[in-house]
């Protein structure tokens, strides 16, 4: 059986919900490999659980007997009062597995991995090794098949698993990370080049994230050549602030070219858009959408978004405010931008000495001035929907390098400073006299190292 003291010692854990420091359990993004299925292995078995499970204390009183078991162990932490109902703690008890379905769509992702590691903690326990390990557990998930039991150790793990996540999903949606530390590494690690943009980012979403009542959704919008960075900005804020970065349901992801690729068909990608977005802000409390390609979007698709970004009465003062950022990706202006870091450079100045004052009336009179998109004719540019216009600078020979190094350090491959020099080297660089500037930026850099392996 089970022993009491430490069996109450983990009730006190659980139910008190005392915070315990995460681990990395099987099935998780962040330790190991994913389990799969045990269908084929064990028959009988379910392949796959679609509801979570709940582990309650429960008073079980057994005839006889005196408090012959080991007292409980020191908690690490203060004990908090047990709240009112709050479970209480016999000398007998025993470990209830109560199964509730629960809407998945809503929770974290670790909630969504609860099955799984009860099927594994399951399959452990009934291997020949491991008995003996698992004590007694007779509370059956369902018909025809029971869970075996739960030795001190899983217990422990099961203990911190279960109210890492109980804790986290009700103080708030586990989707969401906000890890502005993280963001802010990240810019100024990996992000090359790009000094306004890093400042211009960060404090930007930091603020907007941190107001307690926003008026209005976060419009940004990324302006330079190709391969600068504006779509590696865009998946950093994502990796940042949702734990599943872009695969998380908050974020939302178009390219113009492929979503909406015929025109002739804008009334159903308009209706198709509308759903996205409705839904996504149904769902989410904070929501992510990045138009990728935005100068090609169509004129009909672009005056949809403008009642998204309007502003609007807060109603009342709730705790919270719904957050929705929108991002904006294109090419368009990137000529201007590099025509005065050109200038710059010409002129003996280094390029971080460029502000925006130095560029930001250029850029939105560029965009503005566009015949050949409607990007900046829609109500968007016109009606200052759009917040911040963040240019991205051309990449020089330097900056390549560093995509270069970082490129190798990501596939863990050994480099020099050789190497370094003959992948910068393969890009193309303009103007045709002065060579500054790479017309590709940093893309297919990572592409390129496999030219140069032995």
């Amino acid at each position: 059986m089970i022993d009491s003291g430490h069996f109450k010692a983990w009730c006190h854990r659980l139910c008190n919900r005392n915070r315990a420091p995460e681990i990395d359990y099987p099935g998780s993004r962040r330790g190991g490999q994913d389990l799969k299925s045990a269908s084929g292995s064990h028959p009988g078995t379910p392949a796959r659980f679609r509801f979570p499970a709940r582990v309650t204390c429960c008073e079980s009183r057994q005839p006889g007997g005196g408090r012959h078991s080991p007292p409980p162990r020191p908690s690490r932490s203060p004990a908090r009062p047990a709240s009112p109902g709050g479970c209480p703690f016999p000398p007998r008890t025993q470990l209830v597995t109560a199964l509730q379905p629960r809407n998945l769509s809503s929770c974290c992702s670790r909630r969504r991995r609860w099955s799984t590691f009860v099927v594994w903690l399951s399959l452990h326990c009934s291997l020949p090794w491991a008995k003996g390990s698992c004590p007694c557990l007779t509370a059956p998930l369902f018909p025809g098949w029971s869970l075996p039991g739960l030795g001190q150790r899983y217990l422990d793990i099961l203990t911190t698993w279960y109210c890492g996540f109980q804790d986290c999903c009700s103080g708030g949606d586990c989707r969401i990370s906000n890890n502005f530390p993280g963001l802010e590494s990240n810019l100024s690690v990996r992000l090359h080049g790009q000094h306004l943009a890093r400042e211009l980012v960060l404090r930007t979403v930091r603020g907007y994230l941190e107001r307690p009542w926003p008026e209005k959704a976060l419009a940004l919008s990324f302006h330079g050549w190709s391969g600068t960075g504006k779509n590696f900005v865009a998946r950093m804020l994502a990796e940042n602030l949702y734990r599943e970065g872009l695969r998380s349901e908050c974020v939302k992801m178009f390219i113009a070219t492929f979503h909406f690729p015929h025109p002739k068909y804008v009334d159903l990608y308009q209706e198709q858009l509308t759903s996205q977005i409705q839904g996504t802000q149904q769902r989410c409390p904070q929501s992510l959408f990045i138009f990728d390609e935005a100068e090609k979007l169509h004129p009909g698709l672009l005056e949809l978004l403008g009642p998204h970004l309007e502003r609007h009465a807060t109603e009342g003062h709730s705790t919270e405010s719904p957050r929705n950022i929108f991002l904006f990706l294109s090419n368009l202006g990137g000529n201007v931008v590099n025509e005065v870091v050109l200038t710059r450079l010409k002129a003996g100045r280094p390029r971080e000495e460029i502000t925006m004052e130095d560029l930001e009336p250029r850029l939105r009179a560029e965009i503005m001035g566009s015949t050949d998109s409607g990007f900046g004719h829609s109500r968007l540019v016109k009606e200052d929907l759009i917040d911040v216009f963040v240019p991205f600078l051309p990449l020089e020979y330097r900056h390549v390098r560093l995509c270069a190094r970082d490129a190798f350090l990501s596939q863990e491959l050994p480099h020099t400073e050789e190497s370094l020099d003959e992948i910068a080297k393969m890009m193309t660089y303009v103007p045709q006299e002065e060579r500054l500037f790479s017309s590709q930026g940093c893309k297919s850099v990572a592409q390129r190292i496999t030219y140069i392996l032995p």
